[in-house]
């Protein structure tokens, strides 16, 4: 397993990021080159399932989750069901005081093709992180003007 964890303080109320987190379509606004889509209903409640198309055009990777753990406006953790994308994920909101909070985006992830897949992300992973962490900020300044 590789964990990885970012996180991004949000001048605006616990709720409003949980809120603006969980809407799962409109990740798209800020979550680079990423899709993402509710297989049922609204997504928000354990064994919602979740598709996020990450990529250019029809060329990128596919990650379906199952949401495990529903706890707002606190905790969302979801299990990656998809054949290249596999492990768990957190998403957790910390209030920092009333008009202020963390968001904290983690994963556990299991590198695919042994090896040759580890060394693989050991290559991509500072650009990996930089997109992540891109994402976040403009996901913080979003919410923060009320966008999401």
């Amino acid at each position: 397993m590789t964990h990885l964890e970012l996180r991004v303080d949000i001048q605006a109320p616990a709720q409003a990021v949980w809120d603006a987190m969980t809407s799962w379509t409109k990740q798209g606004e800020w979550m680079m080159a990423t899709k993402v889509e509710s297989l049922d209903s609204d997504g928000r409640h354990v064994g919602a399932r979740i598709s996020a198309f990450t990529g250019i055009g029809r060329i990128g990777i596919l990650d379906t989750m199952t949401v495990t753990e529903w706890n707002p406006p606190r905790v969302c953790k979801v299990v990656h069901t998809g054949n290249i994308v596999r492990g768990t994920g957190e998403f957790v909101v910390e209030p920092i005081h009333e008009q202020a909070a963390t968001f904290i985006w983690a994963e556990d992830l299991e590198i695919p093709l042994g090896i040759m897949g580890k060394f693989g992300f050991l290559l991509i992973k500072p650009a990996f992180l930089f997109g992540i962490k891109r994402s976040l900020t403009k996901f913080a300044h979003l919410v923060e003007i009320g966008q999401i």
